[in-house]
């Protein structure tokens, strides 16, 4: 059964069971190698050996440089990038994309650079959109997509931003994508040459294999923005590829507008944070200044302490105010 393809799937919130289905699904001859991605906690170690118990396949974390074979699935281990070359899998501890470090995108993009038309991609449960642009260039190179339908999913960001980005080859429910893989591996035809590898989808996948930036080299994927990199400060690049556009710092963290969004919120809520605590801290000093230049008879020094200690109190109720007010906001727009 097979002609050389492989199947790569991305799963994050919801996914585990889809993800358990699709594994339990596939036979013990399957002509193609399995490698996922699932967003888990770097400390949650169990993945491999709860899959493998309801699998016919060998279920286990992927090893750098380990050769591809058919009837296995590899797993991407927590806090580590997964590539995957001609004929090996291969790790890397370079940038987060989308803040994920394993990250979906990254595993597939390199499937559609090593492996073109051969590739099967399967994007299931999750939240915001990792797996979309990866998604995008697996279809640039000729690989077949499939997401699960996100009226079923438990979160249906992720699939359903592949089906927005990528116009996905098939949306099924969850129990149909085994059967349907197994279909496709079975009557697909050969690969055909999907033509060279676009330059920036190559220099991306070499950033973070070689864990290199592109500081000190004349070429970086994208053109200048006006955005800078919530995680190191330095400046975005902005690439356009398919119906995607997305970031990248000459650091090597990637991230698509939503994800940018999501961060860029998260960073200006802890500096809201820090903000209100220092002021915080502020008033505390002051408070105690004025109390000793009372007690030393210094009262006008002790008014002035004591003013702007107030001063600084009300400063730091209006920031909890704003971060509450910023809060209830975005839970709202998450509800809706």
């Amino acid at each position: 059964m097979g002609n050389g393809h492989i199947v790569v799937v991305g799963a994050s919130a919801g996914g585990i069971e889809p993800l358990t289905d699709l594994i339990a699904g596939l036979p013990a001859d399957l002509g193609a190698t399995v490698l996922a991605v699932v967003h888990q906690p770097a400390d949650d170690t169990r993945l491999p050996q709860v899959l493998d118990r309801e699998s016919r396949l060998r279920v286990k974390p992927a090893e750098n440089g380990e050769p591809l074979r058919p009837g296995t699935v590899l797993l991407a281990p927590p806090g580590r990038h997964l590539l995957v070359t001609e004929d090996a899998a291969s790790l890397s501890s370079g940038p987060c994309e989308n803040g994920f470090r394993p990250a979906v995108d990254v595993l597939f993009r390199s499937a559609a650079v090593a492996h073109s038309s051969r590739v099967i991609a399967v994007v299931l449960s999750g939240a915001l959109d990792d797996g979309a642009a990866g998604m995008v260039a697996i279809r640039l190179r000729g690989g077949v997509g499939i997401a699960q339908d996100p009226g079923e999913a438990r979160h249906s960001s992720m699939p359903q931003a592949a089906i927005d980005a990528a116009v996905v080859d098939h949306v099924q429910p969850s129990a149909k994508i085994p059967d349907l893989v197994l279909e496709l591996i079975e009557r697909q035809p050969p690969p055909t040459d999907s033509g060279p590898v676009p330059k920036p989808m190559d220099t991306e996948v070499d950033m973070v294999a070689r864990q290199r930036s592109s500081v000190d080299s004349a070429e970086h994927p994208g053109e200048p923005s006006a955005f800078v990199c919530p995680d190191c400060s330095g400046p975005l690049y902005e690439i356009d590829e398919g119906r995607v556009t997305r970031y990248r710092c000459r650091v090597g963290h990637a991230w698509s507008p939503l994800s940018l969004a999501t961060q860029q919120s998260t960073v200006a809520e802890n500096d809201l944070w820090s903000a209100a605590e220092t002021l915080e801290e502020k008033a505390a000093l002051r408070e105690r200044l004025g109390r000793r230049s009372h007690e030393a008879g210094h009262h006008g020094a002790a008014r002035h302490f004591r003013r702007t200690a107030e001063l600084a109190r009300e400063n730091a109720r209006h920031i909890r105010r704003l971060i509450e007010d910023t809060t209830d906001t975005g839970a709202n727009q998450t509800a809706d």
